[in-house]
């Protein structure tokens, strides 16, 4: 064990976005300076993505957040301060922080699993969160991945939540693999990061979205699109619902091949049930698979196809903000579909 410190000063109060009520005004306010966790760090936030999770958070919708709340989960930033029982990081380290933390004694985080650990903590969730100059990340030994210089903090806050949930569901749950056939319904952040993932593995993917934008930014990076479901029924090996509604689900499960696999990473908001052929379910021997983000365990291989340039994060980026426009796109989220956002300029 070692002392708390720091390797420099940093000033006293920091600007950060904060809401007191669901669905209510987003505030840029002045903090206090966050307190190390004896087990973790302080990061200064380098970058840090808007995601629809955020959205869903604001809307109420996420029973894990208290009022007032600063939201943001998908961050990059160099360490500042570590705790005494910290023994893996040290200030000036440049790292990237998964949304999930586990608990590291678990039995799921000892298999590597933490994205299922019970007494899992979330930054912009159970946490305050990155929309802010500075957070305070608890289990970092544990928990915080940090970063090959040849990977930009854009690209790694692109990874933290869109590029890693994407691979979660593909490849470690779906097996997604060469020659097979993918059809994404959404093509928002995690939808086009699952796009880019499987056209890497080999794979051929055919994006479904509503609006023409989006589609646009999908077929840039080489997927077929539609504007509606496909009416072929057993056609694909895997459906990935990135939008998160119940007759996308069942619109998935529909256009399913024989041992077919659904990837449910969609929040379902709001009321309704899917409608689940069972029958066709049972007979096809289809799967129904959810996936919840990843572990720090996980962040290595991504990573290291990141910095060989096999996978590019960055490339997804359409808008590169400040605090207060990186706000007004969070409000306007489901206005903007398509669009990948990123806050860079936090400092004052």
């Amino acid at each position: 064990m070692h002392a708390t410190y720091r390797t420099e000063p940093y000033s006293v109060g920091m600007r950060a976005a904060r809401y007191s009520e669901y669905g209510a005004g987003i505030d840029i306010v002045e903090l206090s300076d966050p307190h190390v966790p004896p087990d973790g760090v302080v990061v200064r936030v380098e970058a840090t993505g808007v995601c629809r999770s955020d959205w869903h958070a604001w809307q109420g919708q996420d029973g894990d957040v208290s009022l007032p709340h600063v939201p943001g989960h998908e961050f990059a930033g160099t360490v500042v301060e570590a705790g005494g029982a910290v023994t893996n990081l040290r200030p000036g380290v440049r790292v990237v922080v998964p949304f999930i933390l586990g608990c590291g004694d678990c039995s799921w985080c000892v298999s590597g699993a933490a994205q299922l650990c019970p007494s899992q903590l979330q930054p912009g969730f159970h946490l305050p969160g990155s929309f802010a100059e500075l957070v305070a990340v608890p289990r970092a030994d544990f928990n915080v991945v940090p970063l090959p210089p040849e990977v930009t903090f854009a690209a790694a806050a692109a990874l933290g939540c869109r590029f890693t949930t994407a691979w979660r569901a593909l490849i470690e749950q779906g097996g997604l693999g060469e020659g097979q056939r993918l059809v994404v319904f959404g093509c928002g952040g995690v939808g086009l990061a699952a796009i880019q993932i499987a056209l890497a593995s080999g794979a051929s993917v055919t994006a479904i979205d509503p609006s023409a934008a989006a589609r646009s930014r999908a077929e840039s990076l080489g997927a077929s699109t539609q504007a509606g479901p496909p009416r072929d029924s057993a056609a694909f090996d895997l459906a990935l619902d990135a939008i998160g509604h119940h007759d996308v689900a069942a619109a998935g499960l529909g256009v399913l091949r024989p041992g077919g696999k659904l990837l449910q990473v969609g929040i379902l908001g709001g009321a309704g049930s899917a409608e689940i052929p069972l029958n066709r379910l049972m007979r096809n021997e289809l799967e129904i698979i959810g996936s919840h983000g990843m572990a720090a365990a996980g962040f290595p291989e991504l990573i290291s196809l990141v910095a060989s340039r096999r996978l590019d994060p960055a490339a997804l980026v359409t808008d590169r903000v400040e605090l207060a426009t990186g706000i007004d796109h969070l409000r306007h989220m489901p206005q903007r579909p398509g669009r990948v956002v990123l806050i860079e300029e936090l400092a004052h």
